[in-house]
């Protein structure tokens, strides 16, 4: 599986050019799976819900199933947050895995940078980043993408992956 991160801070885009990415790599007949990493307690289960209360009752990983989807919810309860690489090997096997946040991971990353965040950038201090995707023109030592411009950005992911020239269409 090749892997391409989207990273940035807070409200900078992140989150919409990888639903972005997502359908348009899928519609290029590529398999994609994404990992997206929150800072924040999160839970996709909802109380009153026969698997919320397997977990309430104490059950380590529950395993929601039906036609059209399974959901796996693991209890850390305490242990620590699993590693994006332990993460990846729990996929099944796709062309590519798209992960949302993990800044300091050493997978390749386009970073997503909105002026109006008043954020500093990321890439000047970090290699990991191999292009900028951004709602103004910027000076960098790497390639800068208009944020919105979806396939110029997807085909630099498809490039630096070194996909087939079939998966760039």
């Amino acid at each position: 599986m090749k892997i391409y991160g989207v990273t940035g801070w807070k409200n900078c885009g992140k989150t919409g050019l990888m639903e972005r990415l997502v359908s348009d790599f899928t519609a290029r007949g590529l398999r994609v799976s994404t990992i997206k990493h929150a800072h924040h307690s999160t839970d996709v289960d909802q109380p009153g819900t026969d698997s919320h209360r397997h977990r309430q009752a104490g059950a380590s990983e529950v395993i929601l199933a039906s036609r059209q989807r399974v959901a796996i919810m693991q209890e850390l309860r305490g242990a620590e947050e699993p590693p994006l690489a332990e993460l990846l090997a729990r996929l099944s096997p796709v062309d590519l895995v798209l992960v949302e946040g993990y800044k300091r991971e050493a997978h390749p990353k386009i970073e997503a940078h909105r002026k109006i965040a008043g954020q500093s950038l990321i890439a000047p201090g970090d290699s990991t980043v191999h292009a900028v995707a951004s709602d103004t023109p910027l000076d960098l030592d790497r390639r800068v993408f208009d944020l919105n411009d979806t396939a110029a950005i997807a085909n630099f992911i498809l490039t630096d992956l070194e996909f087939s020239d079939e998966a760039k269409g």
